[in-house]
């Protein structure tokens, strides 16, 4: 089954209420206003690096217990392991010091539903084709066993020992461990 790359028309925002961007940077200048420098380096803390999908459903710090400055977090649909992947993952490895890498996909991801041809649609669509590939999966298991190897692999990567895979069950909000193919 494909995804259109079609959105549906959504009605203009009243320019009273102001666009959802408006009400953001609203919320920033109350943040602002009481932010205190917390002194953090852009090293992070626990020098891990946690890799997974935009889902909003997904609140990653309070899944595994962090705080600000404990981890780097790369997301992107999916969490699959890419190219643009292992380029953060190289340099908060090389540059500010991550030894660790966790893996989070997630049950019920929209990624399980879109195809490859959402490409080509998006392509007739524009006129020209993206450069970059879907990723789209059916099975978040292997999956995630994929972009482990990725990781591991990568010529790029310094510290590939500790790469660990899991699956987010978004209703349950446990953690479930993929381990590598024997």
């Amino acid at each position: 089954m494909s995804t259109s790359a079609h959105a549906p028309a959504e009605p203009p925002a009243s320019p009273a209420a102001g666009t959802v961007t408006d009400r953001l940077v609203e919320a920033n200048g109350h943040y602002a206003s009481e932010f205190e420098d917390p002194g953090m380096d852009a090293k992070p803390v626990l020098r891990v690096a946690v890799v997974a999908c935009m889902d909003a459903r997904l609140d990653l710090h309070k899944a595994l217990g962090l705080s600000l400055g404990d981890c780097h977090t790369i997301r992107n649909a999916g969490g699959v392991v890419t190219d643009d992947v292992i380029r953060s993952l190289a340099i908060s490895q090389r540059a500010l010091g991550t030894r660790s890498i966790i893996l989070i996909h997630h049950t019920n991801c929209g990624m399980e539903s879109i195809t490859e041809d959402f490409r080509q649609e998006l392509e007739m669509e524009v006129g020209q084709r993206p450069s970059w590939a879907v990723e789209s999966y059916t099975d978040a298991d292997q999956d995630v066993r994929q972009s482990m190897q990725r990781a591991r692999t990568s010529p790029f990567l310094k510290h590939t020992d500790d790469v660990r895979g899991f699956v987010f069950d978004v209703t349950s909000g446990k953690l479930r461990e993929i381990f590598p193919a024997s």
